[in-house]
């Protein structure tokens, strides 16, 4: 909500380990339930769930939405290309994992050689990951397939051996994981400590006609994360509202294991735009060929909002 009390459009896409924000006019969206906890949680912005990073990048491309949790990669080609879009926060920190059947005698990375892995979108961070194992592991291009799939779909592509791995943001891997019949092979926790993927999203146009309305998105996303990290608590309260129909509609045990097994399976806590860390990233996507040149920093990344960052209090609705 602007200054003015004016909604702007914004988007989440379909990587649950996103924050979950508010559904867009014109567009079909969730109906929310007066009486639910998510009807009852403060919204600067109004929230769509998107099936498909390709739809969620055509509306931003477009001016649809104004603001979204995006891929990095996705907003450097983007920016690259001449959309005005910039990065003004992180969304989270780690959160990607590669999953295999539970009965698979696959140890490490180097087991997968000759084998289908799904990965999300060759923007897809995950898909970086799965590439920096490749290289860590003595694979290269050719020794395994790469499939996109869409998320949702990978748990039962797992089961019914149409691939024999998948790299995704939660929750796609904790659903069959708890479903007892795959389990972790690597988390980004353990391999990519600085791994990021999701990040807040903006159009150029809303930052220069309502400055405001960004550094209010800034600050709720970081006071979210913040009060996430102070307690087990906040964690169950947060996997109560995404589970609603009307955010994620995923079941809240899924996303409280998320949550839980580990605490740290995906982090909120910081969510700093750290230059070397997008440097890096930069340089993993143009060895992946997610993009074909190298992109000024400043090109895609506006730390202003970061910078003057103002402390907000937390006080989600009683459950």
């Amino acid at each position: 909500m602007t200054t003015e009390g004016k909604r702007i459009d914004m988007a989440q896409g379909m990587d649950m380990s996103g924050l979950p924000m508010a559904g867009m006019p014109g567009m079909t969206a969730p109906t929310v339930d007066a009486d639910s906890i998510a009807a009852r949680v403060p919204q600067i912005a109004r929230y769509v769930r998107y099936s498909g990073w390709p739809e969620l990048k055509e509306a931003m491309v477009a001016g649809k939405v104004k603001a979204a949790m995006m891929l990095a990669p996705m907003v450097m080609d983007l920016a690259a290309k001449g959309v005005p879009v910039k990065v003004v926060a992180l969304g989270h920190r780690s959160g990607a994992v590669i999953m295999v059947r539970k009965e698979a005698p696959y140890k490490s990375f180097a087991d997968l050689k000759g084998k289908r892995i799904a990965i999300p979108s060759r923007f897809a961070v995950d898909h970086i990951f799965v590439r920096k194992l490749m290289a860590a592991h003595g694979l290269k291009d050719g020794d395994l397939t790469m499939v996109e799939l869409a998320p949702p779909d990978m748990p039962a592509a797992l089961l019914a051996d149409a691939v024999d791995a998948y790299a995704t943001g939660e929750p796609f891997g904790a659903k069959a994981e708890m479903d007892g019949y795959a389990r972790v092979l690597y988390m980004t926790r353990d391999v990519w400590p600085t791994y990021i993927c999701c990040v807040l999203a903006v159009r150029q146009e809303l930052i220069d006609q309502q400055p405001e309305t960004v550094q209010r998105l800034v600050d709720h996303v970081l006071a979210a994360g913040r009060w996430l990290e102070t307690s087990p608590e906040h964690r169950t309260t947060a996997a109560r509202i995404a589970s609603d129909r009307s955010m994620f509609n995923q079941t809240f045990e899924l996303i409280k294991w998320v949550m839980e097994r580990p605490p740290d399976r995906v982090t909120y806590g910081d969510l700093r735009l750290i230059r070397a860390e997008f440097d890096e990233l930069m340089r993993l996507s143009l060895d992946a060929k997610i993009i074909d040149r190298p992109i000024p920093y400043h090109t895609y990344v506006d730390e202003s909002f970061m910078k003057h960052a103002h402390p907000v209090v937390i006080s989600p609705p009683a459950q």
